[in-house]
């Protein structure tokens, strides 16, 4: 007599139980995706997105003009000499002495080219204590940044001889290293903690080194595949280090959370009395299609960046949606051949002084914590309810009154780095100095009369009507028949002042100068206008980006369940959730309450790009634990349960390892909230606060509130919807049945069931 398996329907049961069986192909063939992946990726190499594609509106055109015309913009310094005291001035033979030795030793340097004094080009502040030698660094700008240390040196050397003055350098270079310096020590400082703090926590919740090892491992090999594949996608979709960066973060949260959804039910199952064949089909069955529809979904979510338009955005989302993609793939099929290689050395390497834990629900007692916490909600669900909104829409408040911006160099470092101190002084001295407005002109002969007396008048009037304080220079490129204007503007680093004077320059100026020649083509680029153009298509954004997410995890939900309840409960926690989020940011960098404990005084903005990025990335994440619960509330109302005692079954049992997964993402979250520039503190701190509150307050009080109020509608499907696809499949356990001989019995549909 023979044994035959049961039957059983869904895309992760299946791929389980053909890896499980064939477990020496399953992993061979990860081995060989994840090798050919990277080996691929990196022979086709990586092509970035380009800086004209960055952004929209007259940055991009102005971008795309320079670009066309071939001109190569260098990039500017400046050294700053600066009297300490009020009583030495430019004019004093001191300072021309100080002068004169930068102009000589930045030259001597050879990495400089046109090196301008302050005398013969009039960058003497009003006060006659400042000056700026101007100079641009020879080689392409983009790497400028690697090449600027020799100068920066140099400039040290000089300040070292004169004691009585400041002698200080900024410009595009010198910020481009400051920056990729503070950016590539962050993003390492994470890299190299993420791992260890995911692993030590799995070694908590395992208390065996090799459970702890195998989701890490997994989580990894994606992210090495996701590498490659990057390599070979940014060929159609240009990639960033930004990109990078988001798919490493979101790919280790993701991976680790659904090996460890996996392994944790697989653990359950055996711990109560199950075969280690049948343990790894209903882990399949119920694990792996929670982990199927939340990856789906997480994709979807990534999917909406793709809507924005703007290519930074663009390429996180791709680099996302394929980490969790890849994740989702290697959880359902290499881990069921592992943990079938491994059999009980999955158990091997325990912690001596972590006693063995019984996986929640092998003796249908769960969590003890969130068991007496649910006997409270369930017995009097609707002021649980209500106090559980109440409080999110309290935490949520603040975001009312969000204010985005791109952060300033002082705002992003803070008075960490000495050349936010050197930006501030320079903005002081000379307002917009260190940031103008670039005015690109492309007209068909640049030297035509009517086009130069049109640049002297631009020049006059954008300083008579007070948008800059001046000096107006205008470069001219004969050849290509563009002219570079560029122009300092009133308000400095004070970003709206700035942008007022901004909107002058655009609105006011231009018309009626430049914009009275035909033929001509003016925008206005630089990082005020930059700031207003990425703000502006980021706006014109959000609803697009908004809809798709919300419409698609909404469909999802509703196939995945075949409930119009769950699909709209689902949408209505996690926007809480999100909502919750924005305002813990912008109540601690924003109004600063509690910012020092994140060290975060002063910022007085949320970075432009963070509240889309977050909704989408905490849209999707907040789908992990969501689907699991209610799956596992689901499969107990399947079994017979009422809704009541399916809800705390469910809760109860899953609480353990959402504990587990929400306590590693917030915990490498959280490395984000510690690190220099504030944008990454920002980002921490709203993805952390999100997943604690999500796996807290939200699944933990709301959901099983919310379902306990509405019984058995919690399964509503309206008649005209039943003829959509069925994605649902019976998940309880007993529908898995351990192996029986032929004949001797049949389910409920007339089905053999066994082996």
């Amino acid at each position: 007599m023979r044994n035959q398996e049961t039957r059983v329907r869904g895309i992760a049961a299946r791929a389980g139980g053909w890896s499980a069986r064939h477990r020496w192909a399953a992993v061979g063939i990860w081995v060989l995706f994840v090798v050919l992946a990277m080996g691929l990726g990196s022979a086709a190499g990586r092509v970035d997105v380009k800086d004209s594609d960055q952004m929209g509106g007259e940055t991009h055109t102005a971008a795309r003009i320079v670009e066309e015309a071939g001109i190569d913009e260098p990039a500017s310094e400046s050294v700053l000499v600066q009297a300490k005291s009020d009583g030495l001035k430019a004019t004093d033979a001191e300072f021309r002495a100080a002068v004169g030795a930068v102009v000589t030793a930045v030259e001597k340097t050879g990495k400089v080219t046109g090196v301008t004094s302050p005398y013969d080009a009039k960058t003497i502040s009003k006060d006659g204590r400042s000056a700026l030698v101007q100079f641009d660094m020879r080689g392409e700008a983009d790497t400028a940044g690697e090449r600027v240390e020799p100068v920066l040196k140099a400039v040290e050397g000089v300040q070292k001889e004169h004691a009585s003055l400041r002698i200080e350098e900024i410009g595009g270079a010198s910020m481009m290293k400051t920056f990729d310096d503070a950016f590539g020590d962050d993003f390492k400082k994470a890299e190299y903690s993420a791992v260890p703090v995911a692993l030590g926590i799995l070694l908590v919740a395992f208390g065996a080194l090799v459970a702890a090892l195998v989701p890490v491992a997994l989580a990894i090999t994606a992210i090495i595949a996701t590498m490659g594949l990057m390599g070979l996608v940014s060929h159609f979709q240009p990639m960033s280090e930004t990109a990078n960066s988001v798919m490493l973060l979101v790919g280790l949260a993701v991976g680790v959370d659904y090996c460890l959804f996996y392994l944790r039910r697989e653990r359950e199952e055996r711990a109560a009395g199950r075969d280690a064949q049948t343990a790894l089909r209903i882990a399949a069955a119920t694990s792996g299609r929670a982990i199927v529809v939340s990856g789906v979904t997480v994709c979807v979510a990534m999917a909406g960046m793709l809507f924005t338009g703007i290519a930074e955005f663009e390429a996180m989302g791709l680099a996302s949606l394929m980490v969790v993609a890849v994740a989702m793939v290697g959880s359902v099929t290499v881990l069921p051949a592992l943990l079938s290689l491994l059999g009980e050395r999955v158990e091997k390497g325990r912690v001596p002084f972590l006693r063995r834990r019984r996986p929640s629900g092998s003796t249908g007692e769960g969590s003890r914590f969130w068991t007496a916490v649910l006997k409270r909600v369930l017995a009097k669900p609707l002021l649980a309810a209500v106090v559980a909104v109440g409080a999110l829409l309290a935490v949520a408040a603040p975001a009312l009154g969000m204010k985005t911006q791109n952060l300033t160099l002082d705002q992003e470092f803070g008075d960490s780095l000495p050349i936010v101190q050197t930006y501030n002084r320079v903005n002081e001295a000379f307002p917009g100095g260190s940031d103008p407005a670039e005015v690109v002109v492309k007209a068909d002969d640049i030297n035509a009369p009517e086009v130069r007396a049109a640049l002297a008048d631009f020049r006059e009037r954008a300083i008579s009507s007070g948008a800059s304080r001046g000096p107006v220079e205008i470069t001219t490129h004969d050849e290509q028949n563009v002219a570079l204007v560029y122009v300092p503007l009133v308000g400095g680093s004070d970003q709206d002042k700035a942008g007022e004077s901004l909107d002058k320059l655009r609105d006011d100026v231009r018309p009626a100068t430049l914009g009275r020649v035909d033929g001509v083509e003016a925008p206005i680029t630089g990082q005020v206008a930059g700031n207003k153009d990425f703000n502006d298509q980021l706006v014109g954004s959000v609803l697009p980006v908004f809809a798709f997410v919300v419409v698609f995890a909404f469909l999802l939900m509703l196939l995945s369940f075949r409930s119009l309840t769950v699909a709209i409960t689902s949408i209505v926690l996690n926007l809480l959730s999100v909502g919750a989020a924005y305002g813990i940011l912008v109540a601690v960098f924003q109004h600063g309450w509690g910012a020092s404990l994140v060290g975060a005084e002063g910022v007085g903005a949320i970075i432009t790009w963070l509240p889309l990025f977050l909704f989408v990335i905490l849209f999707g994440l907040s789908m992990d634990y969501h689907v699991f619960v209610v799956s596992r509330i689901r499969e107990a109302r399947l079994r017979g349960r009422s809704t009541r005692d399916a809800i705390q079954h469910g809760v109860v049992t899953t609480a353990g390892v959402v504990t587990s997964a929400a306590v590693i993402m917030v915990a490498v979250f959280a490395i984000f909230g510690t690190l220099s520039m504030q944008s990454m503190k920002q980002m921490g701190v709203g993805l952390a606060a999100a997943v604690l509150i999500d796996a807290t307050i939200i699944r933990g009080v709301l959901l099983p509130a919310v379902m306990s109020l509405l019984g058995e509608r919690n399964w509503y499907l309206p008649t005209w919807l039943h003829r959509l696809p069925d994605l649902t499949h019976d998940e309880s356990p007993e529908a898995i049945a351990p192996t029986v001989r032929d004949g001797e019995e049949r389910g409920e549909r007339g089905e053999p069931v066994g082996v």
